[in-house]
This record gives C-alpha cells, structure tokens and sequence, in this order.
C-alpha cells in the first residue's frame, strides 16, 4: 500500500509539473496572439516610432495578462518593447521560425531568463512579417504553484495510506468474522459436506450462468430432466428440456412453484436470480417432482371454481329488487359457466308480487339465456305447463328437488309433454338437462333449467349440488323482490288513495298535477287543491320528512288536518300556525307511545289562497321552497316571500306573501325532490325548471310533461310533487259591490238594487232567496256588527253573497224558542242556501252564503213560515 501511495503521489508530482507547463503555454499564447493580431501592432511597427506606440500596450498587458514578460521584436530580432526597459534595443534569440511567419511555444532557456514562451508573428494586411511578439512564464513562478500544492499533495497521500491500512484491517476482521476463524482444512471439510449435501437432497438443484450455460446439475436434477453425463457448461436449449422450462430458465425471473412439464413428468419450478445474493449473474432453479399429485390438483381446481363460481353468483344475483331482473341475472351469471341455455320460469302470482299459490302445474317463462341465438325453446312471456307427471321438471316438482338427465337422447319421459319440441331441441344439439324447483321459505316460486348443447360435456352428479345451491340464493332473492315488490305496490297504492284522485271542478284556475313516487319507495310528497268560498281556491304541497309506509300515513294526516283547517276559512299564516301546533301535539304523542311512528317535525309546507277577482294571492310557506311564477308573456321568477321554520319546530310567527297575478299566469309549486338530487344542486337545478317552463304557450299539462321530462331521471331518488295552476280572473261584469250605511233603513235599499243586479243576470228565480238570505245577513251586520258594511254579489257557476262588517264577533246558528223574538235570522239562511260561512278579514269578517243555479228547488214559503214558528 505504502509503495501504491507513493508511485500515486509521484505520478501526481510530475502530472502537475506538466500540467503547470502546459497551462503557463497556453495562457503565453493566447496572449501573445491577443497582441501580436491586435489591429494597431502592424500599423505601429510601420511607423517610424514604434516603440513609443507599443511600449505602453506592453507593460498594460503584462500587467493584466497573467504572464512575466511580453516583447515585441522587428524582423532582424531586436527588442522594440519589453516588459523590462532594460532589454529594449537587445536582440531576442530563437525567434527566426517566427520571423519566417510561423508560430509556435517553447521551453526557452537563456537570458534573460528560463520560461515558457509563445512566438507570433505580426503580419502587414499583404501576410507579410513585420515583427514577432514574444510573451512568457518564467519557470520559476511555474514551479512556485507546483510547490504550493505540494504539501497538499503530500497530506492526501498519507491520508489515503490510512484509510487504505484500515480498510484492509477492517476487511480481515470482518472476513475472520465471517468464517469464524475457520482455517484453510475447516473450509474444505465444509465445502465437501455443502457438496454432498446438494447431491443427496430428493429436490433437483440446477445453477445457470448469465450467457445459459449450466454450471452446476445436481443428481436429482440429472434424473428429473434427464441430463446427459456432459451437462455442464452447455447451453440450456441444447439439453432438450422443452420449450417451457428453456423459457423458465432463460429468462432470469423469479418464479415460485410453476408447474411446468418436462417430458413425462410434471415438475413445480422454483427459480431465483443468484446476483442479489452475492453471487455472478445467473439462475438457480429447484425442481420437485408433482406428477403423482397431478389429479389431486386437478380436483381442488374444480372445486375451487365452483366456489368462485358461486360466490360470483351470490354477489351478481338480487342486485335489484326486481323480480324479473333478479331472474335476468341468474342467467347471465349460468351462461355460459354452469349451462349453454337456461330458462327461468316463475308463477304468475309472484310476478305480480303475490304469495305463491299451490298451482305449481302453470308457470310463465320470465328470463331466457343462451350462448348463440336460434334455439327452438319457448320465448320468454309464453305460458309453460307441466302436464305430463312423468316428465324431468314434474318429478323436481313433485320431489322439491334437482333431476339429471346426463344424455337426452337416450332418455324418453322428457319427450312426453312436447314430442315435437324435444325432437326440435334434439336437432339443434342440446343433449343434456337438469331442472331444478326454485324454493324459498318451502314454497315453490318457479322453475330453472340448465341446457348444454353441442361442444359441452354432458352434466354429472357433481354438478347438480352447484346447480341447487345457485337456484337456492336466486330463490331467496327472487323472494326478496316478490315481498317488497308487494309492500311497494301497497305503499304506493295507499299513498295514491290518500292523495287528491281527481282535482276538484272550478273556475278560478286551470290546474295539472303529477306525484312521482321515489325508486326505493314512496315517501311524503303530497299536494291538494281546495275550493273555498267566494270562487278563491287554496293550493297546497308539502314535504313529510322520511319514506316508507309510515311517511305515506303521515302525510294523509297531515292533508287530513289542512282540509280540515280549510273549512274554516283561514288566512294561509293562521292556517299554517295552527297546523304547527297540531303537528307539535301530535309528535309528543309519539313520544310518549315509543312505536316506530315517523315525526312530524320537519314537514314543510306551501299553503298559497287565490282569489280570481282581481287576480290576488296569498302565500306562505313553512321551511318550503318558494313557487315559481310564469307571467304570460313567459317571464319566470322566484317571489322572495317569507320563510317561516318547518312545521313542528316552534317558537316562531308565520307570515304571508302577497302577490298580484295577471289572467293567464302560472304558478309552479313543487318539492325539493324535482330540482335536487346527487348531481345538481338547489341553484341549478331552479335555473333548469326556469328553462323548461319559459314557453308562454305552454298548458298547465304541458308544463307538468316538462318539466318531468327535463328534470326527472328514469328513477328518482326522491319522491316529488308537483302542481301548476294557470290563473283566470273573474269578469268584472260578474262582480256587483255595495256600501251600505250604518243604518238598518238603508236594508230595503239594497235589497232593491240586488234585485234589480239578479234581473240583469237573468237569475229572477233565485231572487226571492236571494234578497231573503241578503236581508237576513245584512240586518244582522246592521244590528250586531260594526261599521264598514259592504255587500257583495259574485257570479259564477254559482251565485255567492257575501255582507262585510268590521266587527270580529262570530254568528252562532241555533233555534229559536217559540217565545223568542229573534234569533232566526241564520236559521233562514242555512235552510235556503246550499253553503254559508264566515271567515275572518285583516280588519272585521264575511259571513257568505253560496246558492247554486241550475237545479235549485224553488223556496218552499210553507217552510219559511215553518221557521218562523207560524
């Protein structure tokens, strides 16, 4: 090491002498040449003083060049400059070659002093030689940076000697470490046990180099793939070992217990690589001899496919809860890995979601499958019976379990029912059959059959028990889909029943509807229309919190209640007010009772009244969203009407929204299930309903096929309910109003002029009741109530009177004792009109009596004197 160290070193020394020279060379010479073709030096030796012209060009150059000397000397070899003044005019030795127009750098040795120097030529314009400029290193300040380095030199040398010395002692130690200090006969006494070892081992061992070639074969390894005596070092391809070991073997990839046959044996295959390990690139190999466990194998690989296979099954079949589509899947998940054709058929009842009947001898093909078309089994729809008892699907029948038939040809009790259609089935090459009952709960819901055909194997009493298992998991998801196809059905039925059936005749607006019931069930979208007094009509929907059965019910309470609320007549806030106190009532019963109720808090609702005369409606809405409003001209907009809490919550006043409605207006209300779902959001998706109901021309039922078409999926995830209302005004010519003074003289007034409005209408037989009804109701304002007093006639299909008074107190029917003096007044009204009321004004009340016009029964005076007890 210590002779490595020092050859290194001297080879350094003398590198970096050269390299210094080689350096002080070039920096010389591309000084010299930076002067010598500089364009004022040929000029300044032309002229008759060049040395007062490049003397101080000389000593700058020098100075920020780098180099000890610059001399600019003419043809015959006298200085003309030079660094030293001292030596101008001397003459400069062995610049001929430059003078002769050649340059070049040289070791120079004499005087004035050793260097390194590089000699140009100056040359005129014409290439001719007017002077050679001279510039150079001294070798004294070349060796001065060689011997500064030298102590450095010197100091990595002796550092690369210690780090080489305990390296080498490091590597002794660890290599007695590895060997645990065994000698030179302890490691062949383990290299002739290691090698017997290999060779007497009942596993093949085999080490291939990098190129192919074999380096080691043990015995077994010799026996298994039959290697001849002069194995080693040939290629692997020579030895004939088969294309797939070869390819093992060549390919240097790791493999683990690859069955690869080897001749007339099937052999596992275990290969590493041997460089990771320390060792030259190459491969070892371990053979195991696998021939005797070939049909074990065989065997766990059929059945680990079976079990594959079901449990492909268990996850694909019941993926709805459609009974059809739950019959659909089992086919796909049978064809073509269990059958070449498989039919499903399923008993009418539990296609319509029934319980299955005891009827098992008719069934109907619900789901057919096969791997090529043009077979000549009946099509899905047809109606198959079983009427022969001695056919394959009888007998499963009657046994309630599967039935083989391995070979159809030789079989005759499949032929029984459908002589022809066997022959057919025959022809088109299906020769194999089993036909198991599809069970559930003990009940049979159908049939399967599995068919192969031609180019299948024949089925084996191995495949039945797959066959059983996979009808056994579509029997009870077929089941499943029956049982919810009919809790669905009822929901939605009861659901329906408890919605509006038909929306109610009027004349105030031109009403569409649409309930879309969500795809897992129903839930607790509702809406109504409800005619009020004086030809206004109330519009309603509301949202139940939760789906199912119990939000269905729920919801018909809640309708129940706003029908009920109605009929009193209230202002939409005062209905919605009493309707959360209802719903709060309710919902602490609940919670008393623990059952498994759906609550009430949360509902919302939409409540608006619309009064055709004058076009004014009246809004408000607890927690609901706010209804869109088409103008005719197709304007859509979104009133900013109050919000309230949903229903239930409590602690809050309910307000209402005024809106005025020009004739021919639509208003939209909606649940938040038409304009949300997974992919949109609220503000989408009412951008979305303002483009689908902006047409002008569009009809109340051409705006509700709108917007379903345009914001409905094929299956919503929420429930949605939907009304349009197109609004109509009531002519003016039908709408009669009278102030009335504070005074009962003014009654037989009025009553004249409303005669007189009644014969101008063309209603004189109705006027007799009339003007008995306006008495009454307009005395009693008179005599009771409070100013203002205000009489009004509304005509349409029928005819409304109505007396206003500004006094809150209610009238109360009753009958009158024989002594009384009054108190029959309302008693008149109630029997001669078909519908009377009160409702409550911002300011006083309205009581309102209602007569119809066509049909209506001549006023009996008998029974007026009856009333009046004469």
């Amino acid at each position: 090491m210590l002779l490595l160290v020092a050859a290194g070193a001297t080879a350094l020394a003398v590198q970096g002498r050269y390299d210094a020279q080689r350096t002080a060379a070039d920096r010389s010479l591309a000084v010299a040449e930076t002067f010598a073709h500089a364009p004022g030096t040929a000029l300044a030796l032309r002229s008759p003083h060049p040395a007062a012209q490049l003397q101080p060009a000389t000593e700058q150059v020098t100075k920020g060049s780098g180099v000890d000397f610059v001399s600019v000397v003419d043809r015959r070899g006298i200085r003309i400059t030079d660094t030293d003044p001292a030596l101008i005019g001397t003459k400069a030795g062995g610049v001929g070659r430059a003078a002769m127009g050649e340059e070049y750098t040289e070791a120079f040795h004499g005087r004035p002093s050793d260097a390194v120097r590089a000699v140009v030529p100056v040359m005129d314009p014409g290439r001719r030689v007017v002077g050679v400029v001279t510039a150079g290193i001294q070798y004294s300040n070349v060796g001065q940076v060689l011997d500064q380095q030298l102590p450095m030199l010197l100091g990595m040398a002796a550092g690369a000697l210690l780090l080489a010395t305990g390296g080498a002692a490091l590597v002794s130690r660890r290599l007695l470490r590895q060997t645990h200090g065994l000698g030179p006969a302890e490691m062949t006494r383990m290299y002739e046990h290691h090698d017997a070892v290999l060779h007497a081992v009942r596993e093949g061992v085999l080490i291939v180099d990098g190129d192919g070639c074999v380096l080691l074969a043990n015995d077994e390894a010799r026996r298994l793939l039959d290697l001849p005596g002069d194995a080693d070092q040939r290629h692997v391809r020579e030895l004939r070992l088969g294309p797939g070991l070869a390819r093992l073997l060549l390919s240097g990839e790791t493999a683990s217990d690859e069955v690869v046959p080897a001749r007339d044996r099937l052999l596992a295959v275990n290969t590493r690589p041997t460089a990771p390990y320390g060792g030259a690139q190459g491969l070892v190999a371990t053979f195991r001899d696998t021939t005797e466990l070939r049909a074990l194998t065989g065997q766990a690989e059929v059945a680990r496919g079976r079990l594959s296979f079901l449990y492909e099954a268990g996850v694909r079949i019941g993926t709805t809860l459609d009974v059809r589509r739950t019959a659909e899947e089992l086919t796909e998940v049978a064809v073509p890995r269990m059958a070449d054709v498989v039919t499903v058929e399923l008993l009418d009842s539990v296609l319509r979601g029934e319980e299955p009947t005891s009827a098992v001898r008719e069934m109907r093909r619900t789901a057919m499958r096969a791997t090529r078309g043009g077979h000549p089994l009946q099509a899905v729809g047809e109606v198959i019976r079983f009427l022969a008892a001695d056919t394959p699907m009888a007998a499963a029948l009657r046994r309630g379990k599967a039935v083989v038939v391995p070979d159809l040809r030789s079989a005759g009790d499949w032929r029984a029912q459908d002589p022809q259609g066997a022959r057919q089935a025959l022809d088109h090459g299906i020769h194999s059959l089993i036909t198991v009952p599809l069970r559930a709960r003990g009940v049979v819901l159908g049939m399967v059959n599995f068919w192969r055909g031609a180019g299948s194997p024949r089925f084996e009493e191995e495949d039945v028990a797959v066959a059983e298992e996979l009808v056994a998991r579509a029997a009870v998801a077929i089941d499943n889909a029956r049982r919810y196809s009919r809790e669905h059905a009822l929901a939605v039925t009861l659901q329906r029943n408890l919605l509006p059936l038909g929306l109610p005749d009027q004349d105030a607006l031109e009403v569409a509807s649409r309930y879309l019931p969500a795809e897992s069930g129903v839930g607790g979208d509702w809406f109504d229309v409800i005619p009020l007094p004086g030809f206004r009509v109330a519009l309603v929907v509301g949202d139940i919190v939760g789906h199912g059965l119990q939000a269905a019910v729920t919801m018909g309470r809640l309708r129940t209640a706003v029908l009920n609320f109605s009929s009193l007549d209230l202002a939409p806030d005062e209905l919605l007010g009493h309707l959360d106190e209802m719903v709060t009532r309710l919902d602490t019963q609940t919670e008393t009772a623990d059952d498994d109720q759906v609550p009430l808090t949360g509902a919302t609702c939409l409540y608006a009244v619309y009064d055709p005369v004058g076009g004014h409606c009246t809004l408000s809405r607890a927690g609901h969203l706010a209804p869109a409003v088409v103008d005719p001209r197709g304007r859509v907009s979104f009133p900013d009407l109050p919000l309230s809490p949903p229903l239930g919550v409590g602690g809050h006043p309910f307000e209402a929204g005024e809106l005025e409605l020009a004739e021919g207006s639509r208003l939209v209300l909606f649940t938040d299930g038409l304009i949300e779902n997974r992919g949109r959001d609220v503000d989408e998706g009412l951008a979305m309903l303002s483009s689908a109901v902006a047409d002008a021309g569009l009809t109340p039922e051409e705006t509700c096929r709108a917007l379903v078409e345009t914001m409905l999926p094929g299956h919503p995830s929420d429930d949605v309910a939907l009304l349009v209302a197109r609004t109509r005004l009531l002519d003016p010519a039908c709408v009669a109003t009278w102030d009335v003074p504070f005074d009962v003289e003014a009654v037989p007034r009025v009553r004249g002029e409303v005669s007189r409005r009644l014969a101008e209408w063309g209603l004189e037989e109705t006027a007799f009741g009339t003007e008995l009804i306006l008495s009454e109701l307009l005395t009693n304002a008179l005599r009771y109530g409070a100013p203002p007093v205000r009489v009004r006639l509304l005509l349409g299909r029928t005819l409304v009177c109505e007396v206003a008074d500004g006094s809150s107190t209610s009238p109360r029917l009753r009958r009158a004792a024989s002594t009384d003096e009054g108190g029959r007044g309302l008693f008149l009204v109630s029997r001669f009109a078909d519908l009377w009321g009160t409702r409550y004004a911002a300011r006083g009340k309205v009581i309102w009596a209602e007569q119809r016009l066509e049909g209506a029964p001549e006023p009996d005076p008998s029974a007026l004197l009856d009333v009046l007890g004469i």
